[in-house]
């Protein structure tokens, strides 16, 4: 019983987290493409978005990462490190990564230090969608996993995200 109480809090964590990263990265996008407005407008959406963003980064994002992290490695304690197990560790430690790495994009558009476009955050909004997904079949199928087939899922997965954004783009 014990066991099930972490997990699910390590899954209301990973949600809370996801739901950050996921808007954040939008956040990104609206933050950037803000600078072709004229002004006062320009201004005053990029003060909004800041604030938006430091929010979102330190209100829900390092909560949701935090309980994720402590509840995921109490729940290491209770399990065998399996194969699957040091991948799911490896994807996780991936995506706190990609958090930090949101830190300091939150920082270089707050200084107007980022030279992104909107373009590029969107694919880079996409970087947690993948590895969601990835992250959820290994905890799922877990030893089960075929990862050759996996492995050209995931790789086509990646191609049809980024095919997609590079078509919208055009379509703007």
């Amino acid at each position: 019983m014990y066991f099930l109480y972490l997990k699910a809090f390590h899954i209301i964590g990973v949600i809370v987290w996801f739901a950050g990263l996921f808007y954040l990265g939008r956040l990104f996008v609206y933050h950037q493409e803000a600078n072709v407005r004229p002004e006062p407008e320009r201004s005053a959406l990029k003060s909004q978005f800041s604030l938006m963003e430091k929010r979102l980064y330190y209100g829900i994002t390092w909560p949701g990462l935090c309980i994720s992290i402590f509840f995921g490695t109490a729940m290491i304690f209770e399990l065998e490190l399996q194969n699957w197990l040091h991948v799911k560790i490896a994807l996780a430690a991936a995506l706190v990564v990609y958090h930090l790495w949101c830190g300091q994009l939150r920082k270089k558009l707050l200084n107007e230090q980022c030279s992104w476009s909107g373009k590029q955050f969107r694919l880079f909004n996409e970087i947690p969608s993948v590895l969601l997904v990835i992250i959820v079949f290994v905890a799922v199928f877990k030893n089960a996993l075929s990862w050759s087939v996996f492995s050209l899922f995931a790789g086509g997965l990646i191609l049809v995200i980024g095919g997609t954004v590079h078509w919208m783009e055009k379509r703007r």
